[in-house]
Formats: structure tokens, sequence, C-alpha cells
């Protein structure tokens, strides 16, 4: 075991550690909310802390690897799930004052699974107005600030999520992903995670009144952001854990036959306004998969255009049809300039012209999974800038489409697709991290995530550099 601090574990290596006796589930558990303590006050990431019920958690925990019960994959491991899903007890706001009561009769099926597995819950983290900008800021619970730096976003919407397991607050975190949500996170605060294929873990929040939009079912995924590539995979393997409640979950297997080390590094439109740094480390990023083994090669991935143009399109129409009341009558006055400036990118679409968008998606997917069938690894920008400042979408709503279509297409784009998605760090510009996407075939999370780790082994963990820096 390593002799940096309990609360700088990995995942793998404090439940190996709890359960071979080396350290207790309250011992760790106590470390957690201690860095909490320190931590949170300067980020705001956890906005409900439940430290009370951590602890007495993590005692039961203790108490029943004493009497010899049979232990979870997660015994005492510490973790954050974001306050857009339902924890019994406790209410699911998604950063809207009207929703603030808004109390859970039961667990969602990943805070069932956590639960399950063994994982001590220390809080709810924070998420912008109804998870729809990619700043985390609300009037309920405030601004989350970067454990990088206070002058540049966290990302969004799983900004808490990200910024608590970056400053060493529990070892895994809960977020979800429309349209970029744990992606662009992660990007953000130099951390790992995986946008899991649609149906691979299991969603629904008992709270709900109504049934999530059609595309929000298709396109919306649950997942895990962490500190490193293997905590994600075992993270994933909790998360993506059986529930009757969710009638797209898939029983799909987590490890897959040996696929081609090959690796299509996707070109990037001519029409796009890219860093040069950025771009730098994006073709580091390729050479080390090269020294790793793959065949790495430059190509066209199918319309970048296209495919983004279809999310914005169903995204917005949806929106527009069946929330943007509740959006305007609960939403806060900066959350509507930030929405107006993603409806103004789409074209919101009549009954027949909704049904044509969504049978052309199947269409766009077909191209994408026949080109990863050739090329099972894609390597792609999360966004081709540096991280903006924490209230860049609130300077106007060009700046929004700017934002969304052009720094982050990619990773809205590939939002539509329905297959796993991993990030990984790659460096750094300015003294901010920088991701990069690595895209696959559906259901094989797996070979994203063995070339995410193939990076991770060559660049190291950028958290390693912050928690130095702030020591």
């Amino acid at each position: 075991m390593a002799s940096n601090e309990i609360w700088q574990w990995s995942a793998v290596d404090t439940a190996t550690a709890i359960r071979t006796g080396q350290v207790s589930a309250l011992e760790v558990t106590q470390a957690h909310v201690a860095r909490l303590h320190a931590a949170n006050p300067a980020l705001n990431a956890v906005v409900v802390d439940l430290i009370d019920q951590a602890l007495d958690a993590a005692r039961a925990a203790d108490a029943a690897q004493a009497s010899g019960a049979e232990l979870g994959t997660l015994h005492g491991v510490p973790v954050t799930i974001k306050i857009n899903i339902d924890v019994e007890g406790q209410a699911n706001s998604n950063g809207v004052v009207a929703l603030k009561d808004n109390i859970a009769p039961g667990d969602a099926p990943v805070t069932a699974n956590l639960k399950q597995a063994g994982a001590i819950i220390l809080g709810l983290t924070n998420t912008p107005e109804f998870s729809m900008r990619a700043f985390t800021d609300n009037p309920l619970h405030g601004q989350t600030w970067n454990p990088w730096d206070r002058a540049i976003t966290c990302g969004g919407s799983s900004g808490g999520a990200a910024a608590a397991v970056a400053a060493g607050i529990g070892c895994i975190a809960h977020g979800n992903d429309i349209g970029g949500s744990l992606r662009w996170p992660a990007f953000c605060t130099g951390i790992a995670t995986i946008r899991p294929s649609q149906g691979r873990v299991p969603a629904f929040n008992p709270s709900a009144p109504v049934e999530r939009p059609p595309m929000a079912q298709l396109m919306s995924v649950q997942g895990p952001l962490c500190r490193d590539v293997a905590d994600v995979r075992l993270a994933l393997s909790v998360m993506s854990r059986r529930d009757v409640r969710d009638p797209w979950w898939v029983p799909a297997p987590l490890e897959g036959p040996p696929l081609p080390k090959r690796v299509a590094k996707a070109k990037i439109p001519a029409s796009m306004d890219c860093n040069h740094e950025v771009l730098a480390l994006i073709d580091r990023a390729a050479a080390w998969l090269s020294e790793a083994g793959y065949e790495v090669v430059e190509l066209e991935v199918p319309d970048i255009d296209e495919t983004f143009k279809v999310w914005v399109d169903l995204i917005s129409t949806e929106i527009t049809v069946l929330q943007l009341k509740q959006y305007r009558e609960q939403g806060g006055p900066l959350f509507q300039g930030a929405l107006d400036g993603i409806l103004t990118m789409a074209t919101i679409l009549d009954g027949p012209g909704y049904m044509q968008a969504v049978a052309y998606r199947a269409r766009l997917i077909r191209r994408w999974l026949a080109f990863l069938e050739d090329w099972p690894v894609i390597l792609a920008p999360v966004s081709v800038q540096p991280t903006p400042a924490f209230d860049a979408d609130l300077v106007s709503t060009e700046a929004v489409r700017r934002i969304f279509g052009n720094d982050l297409r990619f990773n809205m784009a590939v939002s539509a697709l329905g297959v796993p998605v991993a990030t990984t760090p790659i460096g750094y510009v300015d003294g901010a991290p920088i991701g990069i996407q690595l895209i696959g075939q559906r259901f094989r999370e797996d070979a994203c995530l063995e070339a995410a780790a193939a990076i991770e082994a060559r660049l190291g963990l950028p958290v390693h550099d912050l928690w130095a820096r702030s020591t």
C-alpha cells in the first residue's frame, strides 16, 4: 500500500486495504470526511453532506466484516452522487430552487448498485440548473470552483462530481452525460471517465413525476468519474449491474474478444477554430498509442457536423415541446441566457421532422459503427480549446454557440451515437489539464479503457501534480 494519505488512495487500493484488514472502513471514511472539510469550502463541490450517515454506514461495514459477512466489491469505499439522481430520503433538486424539497422515495439504480456493493456515500455533488449547462453554478447551491484554478470552469453538468474526486473527496464520483457532462468535466479537472454505451448502466428516478423524453432515454447515460482508469473500470462494473426498472438496460459482458489494435485519429474539420497547443497534445497522445503497439492513422470520421446537428436538433426540439415551460418558470436568469444560446443553434422540428431526424440518427449510427468495425478506437478531441472561464457561457449567445458548436463539437456529436467514450488526461496548457476522447464499438468500454490506460501509463496522474501544488 502506498504511503500517501488515505484520501489519495485509488478505489482499487482502498477496497483492497479494507478487505485485507490493513485499514478499517471507518478509518477510510474519517479520512475522506476530513478531506471534505479541508477542501470543499474552497470548491463547493459537495453541496449536501451525508457525513453522519456515512460514518454510521462505515461502522456497520466494519461490523459486517468482523462477523464474517460476504463483502461487496466496493466495501467501505467512499463515493459521491450527483444531485440529479435519487438517494432515498434526500432532495433530488437538480440544482433548481423550486425542486429543493423533491425528496426521493427510493434509490436510483446507480445509487442502489453502489450501496449494494458496499460503497459509502459521502454526499451529493453540485450541478447546474436542470443539468443543462456546461458550467456548474445555480441559485440554490452556488458556483462550484475548479481545484486547478478558480478562474476556469470545472465543466458541467457533472462539475461538482469532477471537482470533488479530483480534490480527493471520495474515490469515485457518480455523474451522467447527455451531451458531454461526464467527459467535459473530466477534461477540465484532469481525471478519467467513461461515457458508457446506451443501455449499459440502468437509470430511473423514483421521484420523477413523468418519464424522460425519448432522446433523453436514448442518449443520456450514467457513469463514473475517477482519478485513474483502473478505478473507472471498477466503478463501471458496479454501476452497470442489473435493475429491472430500466427497460433499456442490456446484460452485455464487460469484456469482449480481442480487437485489432487500430486507432483512427479523427481529422478535425477545417471549419473548427483550434488551439495549436491542444492539437499538439492530441498528436502526442497518438504517438503514445503508437508506442503502446497500436496502429494509428489519421482519418476522416463519419460526418461530425451532421452528427452534431442531429444531436442539437433532437435535444432542443424535445426541450421546446416537453420541458421549456418548466425551464422558463423555474430556471434562473443566468440559466435562461445559456439555454437560449443552445436553442439558437438548433432547428426546432415539427412532428414529421422530428420523426425523420430520429430515423436519420439510425443511419448516422450505422455509418459510425461500420467505421468502428475497421478502426475499433477513435482518438478525438473533447475540446479543441483550453478550458474557458467559469462564466464563459454567460458572456453572450454567440459565446454559447462557439463553446458548443466549435470547441465541444466532437464532444456533443458523439453523444448521439450510443457508443462508449472514455476520457483521460493528455497534458497541460498554461498549467490546466487537457483531455482526450477514445470512442469505441457498442459495449466495448473495455477497448476504450485499454487505450486510455496506455495514455495514462505515459502521462501519469495529473491529480498528483494538483495535490503537490496545494500542499
